[in-house]
């Protein structure tokens, strides 16, 4: 699994997660205007959305720490990885977040 390479990059990373997050809401709201449906939205989005939200608020206050465990929200990407169709960027951002950027050391 690909990690990012530098801060910024992992910083971009989860900035579009945040973007893709807010479009999937966005396209599940307007396919329940179209068939006049007028249900909630999947449980685990607003987990998926606060969950990305934390990260985000987290290193953009400077309190942002890489762990060794899984991010709080990958119970929810595994459990309905079909569904988001960004998945693989969110483990992206939880393998960099468990292992570190991936930095090339230089000779």
């Amino acid at each position: 699994m690909q990690r990012a390479r530098t801060a910024k990059e992992y910083a971009d990373w989860v900035d579009q997660a945040r973007f893709e997050v807010a479009d999937l809401r966005e396209c599940l709201l307007y396919d329940m205007e179209e068939i006049g449906e007028t249900g909630r939205f999947p449980a685990f989005l607003d987990t998926l959305e606060q969950g990305v939200q934390s990260v985000f608020d987290a290193m953009r206050k400077g309190e942002y720490a890489f762990g060794r465990e899984d991010l709080p929200f990958m119970d929810v990407v595994e459990m309905h990885a079909e569904q988001i169709p960004f998945a693989i960027l969110l483990r992206q951002i939880n393998e960099t977040h468990r292992r570190g950027l991936d930095v090339v050391e230089e000779e």
